[in-house]
């Protein structure tokens, strides 16, 4: 095998394989990355970015995303037949922001996503190779072989490990031989796309809906992502040929006309597609050096808002941890918790978004409030055979229950990392603030050491200096009762809790002594007393130092 070719291959330039070369790439594994489509793919589609992605993006210090991002519209309601509005609701949870949840959900379409990923990942000169298909591939124990396709040249291309983000029709999964698991819904079918339009009195702060799901209806988004008379448009009907709608521009400009009662001037259809609920996932999420992730692993009604965004975060799982194997640092065993790990999340986040279609099509309304679980800060894998945690009650048969509103007052290995802002380093040089986001990247596990003092986390440093610094970092976390005076210490960071939010947040008493290991994904990877609990969680990851 030539060894200057990139060692992974990612197929499929969406949200999954987008992010999943991003965090390679920065972990310093160098990435080919393709796509079939000669162009990059248009239209909003799945817009909205919850606050746990929001999280990651910020790990991968693609900051535009949160930026760029708007809050979501409230949704006006009309009375049949009228501009009259007959309620205003809000389909977002409320959600507090706190120094531990510093991100509300916002919306992006993944036109404007895509080309801001694409642009992160050309800062290690890489880009998305379009036009090129991949059409059969073979693996062995050694790397896979893919056949690849690009202008009606094929190309054969020997690489270590693959990736398959490629979508639900995508050739890795089918290759591999997956199981899809699930049902197709015929009940839930409807056009969806983008359009220019103009109509009186139609505001763009509102999202707007005409009609009832289930019956004829039609919904508009203002997005001015592609211009200042710029909808996301959704057309239900059971009584409509939605296969033939979605192929005529005319027909979507009648019916949208025949809904809303108001003077409308049609500018130009973006693209339209139709859509049907189907619910199926993978039986594994890898086979071999093959990984697939994203709609080429789960497909699931969007009534949620979680399908981008389990996406995304099959990705950065993926990521940290193949970096880690390819280094040579981690044995290949480390890559069988990327299905471990994401199989009971997805397996619940499609109960949950099936739920909400359920009730949607009982009741033809899809604009009640979801729960606060939509948010996807209560996500855990506390189940993983590579968590370790020496605080947490071990129950024998403990049901596991991977997606759950996150409980403040409650903190387990496997939770989500609390963000804790307003940290005052001491130590190096002149003082500065710091936040514990701000801290976390993909291509390093982070060791927290909270101590009353520094001298009581002396003793848990020199056990841990050995570890690689390129793949550690370590920080004392004091308390605000701390000395503020500059103090020699081999962690990377000493940090004074001024306000009291990393012990608020990590549930840590002042006079304890707790460490936390946080993966490079924002998990808590171990919660444990000293040195001898962060060697064990490592030996968990690594091999021998």
């Amino acid at each position: 095998m030539n060894s200057t070719r990139p060692p992974v291959l990612v197929v499929g330039a969406g949200p999954a394989g987008l992010v999943a070369a991003l965090t390679l790439l920065q972990n310093g594994i160098p990435v080919r990355i393709i796509d079939k489509d000669p162009n990059p793919r248009i239209g909003q589609r799945g817009a909205g970015i919850m606050p746990r992605s929001l999280e990651l993006f910020n790990f991968l210090d693609v900051l535009e995303v949160n930026e760029r991002g708007k809050p979501p519209p409230i949704v006006r309601h009309y009375k049949p037949g009228t501009m009259e509005p007959l309620r205003e609701f809000s389909m977002a949870p409320h959600i507090d922001l706190t120094p531990a949840i510093p991100f509300r959900s916002k919306v992006l379409g993944q036109q404007l996503l895509g080309v801001i990923l694409q642009r992160h990942l050309e800062k290690f000169s890489c880009s998305v190779e379009m036009g090129t298909e991949l059409r059969s591939f073979e693996q062995s124990e050694e790397g896979v072989t893919a056949v690849l396709a690009k202008n009606g040249a094929l190309e054969t291309f020997d690489t270590k490990w693959m990736i398959g983000a490629d979508g639900a029709k995508g050739v890795v999964r089918k290759q591999l031989g997956l199981l899809f698991l699930g049902e197709t819904r015929d009940d839930v079918r409807i056009v969806t796309g983008d359009i220019c339009l103009k109509g009186v009195g139609l505001d763009r702060a509102y999202f707007h809906q005409f009609g009832q799901f289930q019956e004829r209806g039609v919904s508009l988004r203002p997005t001015d992502e592609i211009g200042e008379d710029g909808w996301q448009f959704f057309i239900s009907g059971g009584d409509l040929d939605l296969t033939k709608v979605a192929q005529s521009e005319e027909l979507i400009f009648e019916i949208i006309t025949s809904l809303i009662p108001t003077e409308v001037t049609f500018n130009k259809l973006v693209w339209a597609s139709e859509f049907r609920a189907n619910i199926r996932m993978v039986n594994k999420f890898s086979e071999g050096r093959v990984f697939v992730a994203g709609d080429a692993a789960h497909v699931h009604s969007p009534t949620g808002g979680q399908g981008l965004n389990s996406s995304v975060q099959d990705a950065f799982n993926l990521g940290w941890k193949l970096a880690l194997v390819e280094k040579r640092l981690a044995d290949k065993s480390l890559l069988e918790t990327y299905s471990a790990e994401r199989l009971p999340v997805i397996s619940d986040m499609l109960k949950m978004t099936t739920s909400i279609l359920n009730r949607a099509v009982k009741t033809k309304d899809v604009t009640f409030q979801r729960s606060p679980i939509v948010y996807m800060l209560g996500i855990n894998c506390r189940f993983s055979s590579i968590v370790l945690d020496e605080f947490a009650t071990l129950v024998e048969g403990r049901p596991i229950n991977a997606y759950e509103v996150p409980d403040e007052s409650h903190l387990e290995a496997g939770d989500r990392a609390p963000e804790a802002p307003d940290m005052l380093q001491v130590g190096r040089g002149e003082s500065d603030v710091k936040t514990f986001f701000g801290l976390y990247r993909p291509w390093y596990h982070t060791v927290l050491v909270f101590a009353p003092t520094h001298a009581d986390a002396i003793p848990i440093l020199g056990v841990l200096e050995a570890y690689d610094q390129s793949v550690v970092r370590l920080a004392v976390v004091l308390p605000s009762s701390a000395p503020m005076t500059p103090v020699a210490s081999p962690a990377d960071l000493v940090l004074v809790d001024q306000k009291g939010h990393a012990y608020s947040a990590y549930l840590v008493e002042s006079g304890q002594t707790k460490v936390f290991v946080i993966r490079p994904d924002g998990v808590i990877g171990a919660i444990v007393h000293g040195a001898e609990g962060v060697k064990k969680y490592f030996s968990r990851l690594f091999l021998d130092v």
